[in-house]
């Protein structure tokens, strides 16, 4: 019978799109997506969006803003999978960026220097858009980077494929820092 609650099937539809909403890191079933600051900031503006009218102009911001933020994220996340890649962790480039609940920190040795090497990501390179706050997320995949000997080739290739520029301007060999 179609009431029986022995089809897994039975909800799947529903099951979709609740995962639609808590899936902020375009990650379905991810668990983790109150658990860093900047989940929460997109967990609240779903929260409030779904209490709104949906013809409302507030809806409609709203719902911008959301997509806006989500398709951010999934352009990071994009920029760090091609370089892991192109540093050959094709096969393992997805799971190096997944971080759930159960992720851990390696070595709480490498914390500092993991952070070191994100705060540099940030400053010197585009990897991450200009309002980008900095991510618990990618501390992680860091982490992960350190444990693998590839946080410094990470970097390097950043610094080539995301080279950080003043906005609007050319890059001539003039400008360019000394190696």
């Amino acid at each position: 019978p179609p009431c029986s609650n022995n089809n897994p099937y039975a909800s799947f539809g529903a099951t979709l799109a609740r995962d639609e909403e808590q899936n902020l890191w375009s990650t379905p079933h991810d668990v983790t997506h109150t658990e860093a600051d900047d989940d929460r900031v997109l967990y609240n503006m779903i929260v409030v969006r779904n209490q709104l009218d949906k013809d409302s102009e507030e809806w409609q911001k709203l719902n911008y803003d959301i997509y806006t933020l989500r398709q951010t994220r999934k352009e990071v996340r994009n920029r760090w999978k091609h370089i892991l890649e192109d540093l050959g962790f094709q096969k393992e480039a997805d799971s190096l960026l997944s971080v759930t609940k159960l992720s851990i920190i390696s070595d709480s040795q490498n914390m500092g220097k993991a952070r070191d090497i994100l705060l540099k990501l940030s400053e010197e390179t585009n990897i991450f858009p200009t309002s980008w706050e900095l991510s618990e997320r990618y501390l992680f995949v860091v982490d992960r980077l350190i444990a693998l000997d590839a946080a410094d080739e990470f970097f390097k290739m950043a610094s080539v494929m995301y080279p950080k520029r003043p906005s609007g301007e050319r890059v001539d060999d003039s400008q360019k820092a000394p190696q």
